[in-house]
């Protein structure tokens, strides 16, 4: 799918934003471009690098939100375990969270059942604390996002054809 964005747009995102208001740029314009939901169809219409950037965005929100249990019981499993995220991020250069990705997606198999299965707010709750071998990744996720989102933003202008269409 191409994907246009105004050049003074992006300029702007970078000189005002730096790093993270590039990248939000960018899959802004991915994601209005999809119809704003990753659904089996938006994701048939982007190319992998789009897609996989959208799926950095949503990792980087439901971690920092509520770790990676929030983005499990989120209902977002399957769709960062089961494919090919994590390969992508190690391909883009960011090798740590690509095993981190592999970490969680170990314990996302072991727990699925229980993270996915329908609670209210304090059984929710409560699943941080019987399941504490999500707060390192969590942490560590947390100490790190700014180097994340630096080194997606770097690959992402190296390789900005390959996202969107520079008007």
């Amino acid at each position: 799918m191409t994907i246009t964005i105004k050049d003074d747009v992006l300029r702007c995102a970078a000189e005002q934003g730096g790093p993270a208001g590039f990248l939000e740029a960018v899959t802004k314009a991915v994601r209005e471009a999809a119809g704003g939901e990753i659904t089996a169809e938006s994701m048939e219409r982007l190319s992998t690098e789009q897609l996989t950037l959208w799926a950095f965005d949503v990792l980087r929100t439901e971690v920092e939100e509520g770790g990676f249990i929030q983005l499990i019981h989120n209902g977002w499993g399957d769709f960062f375990f089961r494919n090919p995220f994590a390969k992508m991020m190690r391909l883009w250069g960011l090798r740590e969270l690509s095993k981190m990705v592999y970490e969680a997606a170990h314990l996302y198999r072991r727990y699925a059942a229980e993270l996915t299965a329908e609670m209210d707010d304090d059984e929710f709750m409560a699943l941080y604390e019987s399941h504490p071998e999500f707060d390192e990744l969590d942490d560590t996720f947390i100490d790190h996002v700014d180097a994340y989102v630096e080194a997606v933003a770097t690959y992402v202008d190296a390789h900005l054809n390959d996202f969107v269409t520079i008007e």
